[in-house]
C-alpha cells in the first residue's frame, strides 16, 4: 500500500490510495494482485494506472509478478453497502462531466452553455443536461422554448440548438411555473433525464448542476459514472470558501476534479483600465493549493451577459472575439483532460 501511494491519478497530485480507488491487495508466493475501481470509464486512464501500478509494485523486494486489474465502478460486482454500486453507463456517451459551483451567482450556467458550444466548434458531439430543477436557465441561455416529444421507444428526444443536444425541466414547464417538489421528485426527474432521453452518440455530456451539494449532485454521482467535475468560482473569498465544499464533495465520492474555472476575473473599462471588481487570481491560487488543474479565467464582458440574455452564447455569435476565445481556450484544456 505504501508503494501504491506513489501512483498519482493522471492530472492530479493525489494518489490512488487517498482517492479510495484501491479496493483489494493480496500477496501469495510473490504474486501481488491489485484491484482498483474507477468512477471514470476512460480506458486511457485505466491503462495508464495499470502500467504505473505494475511498475511500482514490481520493484518491491520479493515480488515475482504483479497482476493489476483496473475497472470502472459500473462494471464492479454490486455491494449492498456501496451507494455507487448501481451506476449505469449510458450507451453511446463517451464522457460525462459535471459543471458545479457550490455557490449560486458565479456564472456556472453561463460557463456550461459556452463550453458546450465551444466543444462543438472543436469537433465534439456534445449534449448539455440542465440539472437545476428549481431554477433552470439553459432554455433562456440557449434560446429554446419548445417542448420535447416522446419517440416510439418511449424515450424523450432532446432538443437541439447550435448543434448541441439539450434537456431541461424548463422545456416541460409553462412560462414562469415554479417547481415545488420534495427531494424524491428531484431524484426521479434527474434519473429520467439521464437514462430515458435519446442522447445518441456523444463525445461529451455536460451536466449543469445547481448550487450546493444536495439531491441533484448525489443523484448524478450515484446514477452514472462521471469522468470528472469542473468547478466554477469567482475570485473573492466568499465564493472560494463555498467552492471548497464542492471540491470536497467530488473527492468524497471519488469523482476526479478535472479543473477549476475562475469566472468574472476582471473588467476592462472603456478607457482601457483593468478593474479587478471581485479581486483576481483567487481561483488559480486555490487550484494550486488543492493540487487540481486550473482550466483558465473568464473576464467580465458585456457581450457574455448579452449573449445569455438573448439566447445566443457568445461562442456562437462571435467565436473569434476575446469573450468567446476565453471559453474556447478552456474547452481545449478540458478536451485534453478527457483525452478526447
Amino acid at each position: 500500500m505504501a508503494a501504491l501511494k506513489r501512483v498519482k491519478y493522471p492530472g492530479f497530485t493525489r494518489d490512488i490510495v487517498s482517492f479510495g480507488l484501491v479496493k483489494n491487495v493480496s500477496v501469495e508466493d510473490g504474486v501481488v494482485r491489485v484491484q482498483c475501481e474507477l468512477t471514470s470509464s476512460n480506458t486511457q486512464v485505466a491503462a495508464q494506472l495499470k502500467a504505473e501500478i505494475e511498475k511500482v509494485v514490481s520493484g518491491l523486494e520479493g515480488v515475482r509478478a504483479v497482476l493489476a486489474e483496473v475497472r470502472h465502478a459500473g462494471a464492479a460486482a454490486p455491494a449492498a453497502a456501496n451507494p455507487w454500486s448501481n451506476q449505469t453507463k449510458i450507451p453511446g456517451i463517451k464522457h460525462i462531466v459535471a459543471i458545479a459551483s457550490g455557490k449560486g451567482g458565479v456564472g456556472k450556467s453561463t460557463c456550461s452553455v459556452n463550453l458546450a458550444c465551444a466543444l462543438r466548434q472543436l469537433g465534439q458531439q456534445v449534449g448539455l443536461l440542465d440539472c437545476d430543477i428549481y431554477g433552470p436557465s439553459i432554455p433562456l441561455m440557449m434560446g429554446v422554448n419548445q417542448r420535447p416529444f416522446v419517440n416510439n421507444r418511449q424515450m424523450l428526444e432532446p432538443l437541439v440548438q447550435y448543434d448541441v443536444k439539450l434537456m431541461s425541466i424548463g422545456f416541460l414547464l409553462e412560462g414562469d411555473t415554479p417547481v415545488i417538489w420534495r427531494g424524491p421528485m428531484i431524484v426521479k426527474t434527474i434519473q429520467q433525464f439521464l437514462m430515458q432521453v435519446e442522447w445518441g452518440e456523444l463525445d461529451c455530456l455536460l451536466v449543469d448542476l445547481p448550487p450546493g451539494t444536495g439531491d441533484a449532485q448525489l443523484t448524478l454521482c450515484q446514477t452514472v459514472p462521471l469522468d470528472g467535475g469542473v468547478v466554477v468560482t469567482t475570485p473573492q473569498e466568499a465564493s472560494l470558501g463555498v467552492v471548497r465544499k464542492g471540491i470536497a464533495m467530488f473527492e468524497r465520492v471519488n469523482v476526479p476534479v478535472l479543473g477549476l474555472i475562475e469566472n468574472m476575473s476582471y473588467f476592462i473599462a472603456p478607457n482601457g483600465e483593468r478593474v479587478e471588481i471581485f479581486g483576481h487570481g483567487g481561483g488559480k491560487e486555490e487550484a494550486e493549493r488543492r493540487g487540481i488543474p486550473f482550466l483558465g479565467e473568464v473576464p467580465i464582458y458585456t457581450e457574455i451577459r448579452v449573449g445569455g440574455d438573448q439566447g445566443i452564447p457568445v461562442v456562437v455569435s462571435a467565436p473569434k472575439q476575446p469573450p468567446a476565445q476565453a471559453f474556447i481556450r478552456i474547452a481545449e484544456e478540458l478536451r485534453k483532460r478527457l483525452g478526447a
